[in-house]
């Protein structure tokens, strides 16, 4: 863990935004005297990892990376994470695999800008870990099922679509 970086949040809430004190939220998971419970918790401690700049805990916590030993790489101008918003937790369809669909804040010269992604986790041992990005961006929109002509109209009239609404457009 970056110590200064990481000593800067104690006693302060976790930048994770749980709204628990770091030193009792993300803190021990990112430390490893203790496992994330869930994928979300997961989601969230590596959020605060990257606020932190705990490169060697992403490292760990990466599947592709986690077996692997960790070597510092020079790093550029970090990113100043600003907060974290968890849109849905779900497990399945085994109960190993679980998806986060969030979306991580950051400020970009003064303007807040946002990362929105739906990860898949994987649990291997007991320890949760993230697996891949499934979708950067929201979620696409589905759109409403057209009434046919013969069909009840939608806007609830009681009248055939043809005879109501499709006629006023």
């Amino acid at each position: 863990m970056t110590a200064s970086l990481a000593s800067s949040y104690l006693g302060k809430p976790c930048p994770c935004g749980s709204g628990k004190p770091f030193d009792f939220c993300c803190a021990p998971v990112i430390a490893g005297t203790r496992v994330a419970a869930t994928a979300e918790e997961l989601m969230r401690s590596r959020f605060t990892a990257h606020v932190i700049s705990d490169y060697a805990y992403l490292h760990r916590t990466y599947l592709p990376t986690y077996q692997k030993p960790y070597v510092e790489e020079p790093a550029g101008e970090p990113i100043k994470w600003t907060r974290l918003a968890i849109h849905s937790h779900e497990t399945g369809p085994k109960p190993e695999t679980s998806t986060v669909d969030f979306s991580a804040y950051f400020d970009e010269q003064g303007t807040e800008q946002a990362l929105h992604e739906k990860s898949e986790f994987h649990r291997i041992k007991g320890q949760w870990l993230f697996a891949r990005t499934l979708r950067q961006g929201p979620a696409p929109i589905k759109s409403a099922v057209k009434a046919g002509r013969n069909d009840p109209c939608p806007c609830g009239s009681g009248k055939k679509y043809k005879q109501c609404c499709l006629a006023k457009a």
